[in-house]
């Protein structure tokens, strides 16, 4: 099956959503830094009423309706072993919580690895779902999102309404 896409309207910009072979291999912001080049990825206009994209617009609007914690959506991104590895602990940072970059380096076995994983969270190309802006600084600071500052913040303000309220997002 080749990629078709959909753009899904959110408080944070609309959001492409692209799948190929019933997966969703990216889910890009329309400021994205490093959103694909080759309208090859993107394909044709998909179907919205279609597997996965009808799956995937109705998580996106409850997750920014605040009732959805954790996505299931088929996921299939694109990116060597290392980068995988890192997108999967991404996967594993719960809802409302933070790690940092050397958090993930540490879990991945080796602390050096920090920087590594900071470049791997900005290539994650499936925003959101695949929860990159849980990702913050060593010293709890908002530092590094390809979907931009303002977007990460608001995704944390979303799932840590709290701590936004009390400053320590900023």
């Amino acid at each position: 099956m080749s990629p078709s896409h959909v753009v899904v309207a959110s408080p944070i910009g609309e959001l492409t959503v692209v799948a190929d072979d019933r997966a969703i291999t990216h889910l890009l912001m329309d400021a994205a830094k490093y959103r694909p080049d080759d309208p090859d990825v993107f394909g044709e206009p998909g179907d919205p009423a279609a597997e996965p994209f009808a799956s995937a617009a109705a998580q996106l609007a409850a997750y920014f309706a605040g009732t959805l914690r954790e996505f299931d959506l088929p996921l299939a991104p694109r990116g060597d072993d290392f980068h995988q590895r890192v997108w999967s602990l991404l996967r594993e940072i719960p809802y409302g919580e933070t790690r940092s970059y050397g958090d993930l380096a540490r879990a991945l076995g080796d602390r050096n690895l920090a920087q590594a994983v900071g470049t791997a969270n900005g290539r994650n190309p499936i925003a959101v779902v695949v929860p990159c802006h849980r990702v913050i600084g060593a010293d709890g600071s908002l530092v590094g999102y390809a979907g931009g500052l303002g977007r990460k913040r608001h995704l944390l303000a979303l799932e840590e309404p709290e701590a936004a309220d009390a400053g320590r997002l900023f």
